[in-house]
């Protein structure tokens, strides 16, 4: 089978895309599939993820996509990704560019969901000794700051509404 871009070389990839329910299978060479990997698969998305550029120059700057005063990483080790591509598509290579532009990232982040942090719903069986964990594990943290404030009576406190939790596990 040839490719069904070029249809000079032989069909090496095969893309199926099902949108709606409606499947449909793409056969190329590894020419044409690395040059529309490229251009994100040309699969096309409801959102404009360009407008989003724009949005962020808009709102403040030092936020976003507005420039900043630190140095930005020119691409991803991993997926070859470059922070201006992201402002263009509003589209990440891969997990590992939310570390290389995570100084830039962070704050758009927090602009939109209002946190950096996924918290998501907690799941039914089980979601109540998760949540005890959760609150546990964050009164320590409370417990170590007060500490180090040598505020000693409040971390006492602390301390005891963390044993009152751990003995009804």
């Amino acid at each position: 089978m040839h490719c069904q871009k070029c249809e000079q070389r032989p069909a090496t990839v095969r893309i199926t895309k099902i949108v709606n329910g409606e499947k449909s299978e793409l056969h190329l060479c590894q020419e044409c599939a690395a040059e529309m990997q490229g251009e994100a698969m040309n699969w096309e998305t409801e959102f404009p993820f360009n407008l989003l550029s724009s949005l962020f120059e808009e709102v403040e700057p030092g936020i976003g996509f507005a420039k900043s005063k630190t140095q930005v990483p020119t691409k991803c080790k991993t997926c070859g990704q470059t922070y201006h591509s992201f402002r263009r598509t509003g589209k990440l290579g891969c997990g590992n560019c939310y570390d290389t532009f995570n100084a830039q990232l962070s704050p758009i982040i927090r602009r939109i969901h209002g946190n950096e942090r996924h918290t998501g719903k907690i799941p039914t069986r089980g979601g109540k000794r998760l949540k005890l964990q959760k609150d546990i594990a964050s009164l320590k943290r409370e417990m170590q700051s007060l500490v180090q404030k040598e505020e000693f009576e409040k971390a006492a406190e602390v301390r005891d509404k963390i044993r009152e939790l751990e003995n009804t596990e």
